[in-house]
Order: structure tokens, then sequence, then C-alpha cells
């Protein structure tokens, strides 16, 4: 006999809001894994949740930390391995590592503004949009 309170099949993430998700369930931080070759999992921590400002698109990017790693470097284990080469001239796949990652790739440095404009276009796109107006016979 099905649960009414856990329906079968999956839900369609097209209708589901995050927001309804976290409070149903009482959290405030997320894990999900990104590409499960690799096992890149992420940390999203909300600390608070407040009334949306008029005027301000969301999602926002508030703060951000670290660089993005390079695309294909082999995963968590991967990118440990590269700054590991980097920082020592004398390891063995330094040169490799350096000519790879351009030369200076520093994890500390990201670009906020780059990534605050790409949150943004993001909240654009996906920002409701008034309904057309109807055009009346002449």
């Amino acid at each position: 006999m099905p649960d009414p309170d856990w329906p079968d099949g999956p839900l369609d993430a097209r209708k589901a809001k995050l927001i309804d998700i976290l409070e149903d369930v009482g959290v405030k931080t997320l894990r999900y894994l990104y590409d499960f070759g690799d096992g890149w999992e992420h940390t999203i921590k909300i600390k608070r949740l407040t009334d949306p400002e008029p005027g301000v698109l969301y999602p926002r990017l508030v703060e951000a930390s670290g660089r993005c790693p390079p695309e294909d470097v082999g995963g968590p284990w991967g990118y440990a391995e590269m700054l590991e080469a980097l920082a020592d001239p004398n390891h063995e796949r330094h040169e490799e590592m350096s000519e790879w990652a351009d030369g200076d790739f520093d994890p500390s440095l990201l670009d906020v503004d780059a990534l605050k404009a790409n949150v943004e276009a993001l909240a654009k796109r996906w920002a409701r949009k008034p309904p057309r107006k109807k055009m009346q016979p002449t």
C-alpha cells in the first residue's frame, strides 16, 4: 500500500522550490556531488533567510572563497596533487603541471566580480517575466 507521505517515483524538480524542501526537512546545509566520476562534493551553508529586497534579483552571490579548480584535473585527489606539484619546483610533475595550468595558477585568487556577474546573469534568466499584454483586436 503506497504511503501518502512518501510518494512513489521521482519528484519533478521543475515544480520543486529548494526553500520549501529545506524548510520541510529542517536543514541549513546542503551537500551535493558534482561529477560522479571525479567525486567533487560541494557544501552550501545557509546562514540566514531574509525576506527578499524589492528590486534585487535572486539568487545572488554574497560571499565566495577559493578559485575553481581547472576542468578535468582528476577530482579532489588530482587537484591536491596539482597544488603540491606547483608549490614545489623540485616535484617530479612541477613542469608538467605548470604548463597545464598556464604557469600562474593561484588557488586563492578568484574574480568575485566575474562570479557575481555570472550569478546575476542566471538570476535574470530565471526571473519571473511579467505577463504579456493581450493585444486588443482593432
